[in-house]
């Protein structure tokens, strides 16, 4: 890992995630009675739950809107859910003012071109393996697992790991 990448980590305070493309694989399936499913990945969900424990906060910023969403973020009790939202950049400035964050203390993970504003200003960008090529060059981190199958939980791990925070929180069961 880059020593880089590592000290960036050390300092977060805040994690916006992206979800289709990131927290899910970014297939949206429809059923014949108009029901969307998507899948998420447990262990996403218990790496989130991991940093909440530590006191770092995390939210969602959706360009679609999803009752799906709403349903795995209340699971995870996440609070912070903005969808519907393709101008990524104004939510953004208004979480950091909320939670008195600035951009080093900022991770953001995207996987698309409407992504890219906030892969720029972020203290810690990361893409999933699977990203839009053009949008990787924007990222500080290159997760090695794809969108929806562990991507946010390498990149949690890594912010865990780089803040001596891990330990704390790897052993334990995350109600």
């Amino acid at each position: 890992m880059k020593e880089e990448i590592v000290n960036k980590a050390k300092y977060i305070k805040l994690l916006i995630l992206d979800v289709d493309g990131v927290l899910t694989d970014g297939s949206i399936i429809l059923d014949n009675t108009g029901n969307e499913l998507k899948m998420f990945h447990v262990r996403d969900g218990h790496a989130i739950k991991m940093l909440k424990k530590v006191g770092i906060k995390v939210a969602l910023i959706s360009g679609r809107k999803s009752h799906v969403v709403e349903r795995r973020a209340e699971e995870l009790g996440i609070i912070e859910v903005h969808q519907g939202i393709f101008k990524k950049s104004a939510v953004y400035e208004s979480l950091l003012q909320k939670y008195k964050c600035n951009d080093a203390e900022t991770a953001f993970m995207g996987d698309d071109i409407v992504d890219i504003e906030l892969l720029k200003r972020a203290g810690l960008s990361a893409v999933p393996a699977d990203a839009d090529e053009g949008v990787k060059k924007w990222a500080a981190f290159i997760s090695t697992k794809k969108g929806g199958r562990g991507a946010v939980r390498e990149f949690i791990e890594l912010i865990l790991k780089s803040s001596g925070l891990w330990d704390k929180v790897s052993g334990e069961s995350i109600d």
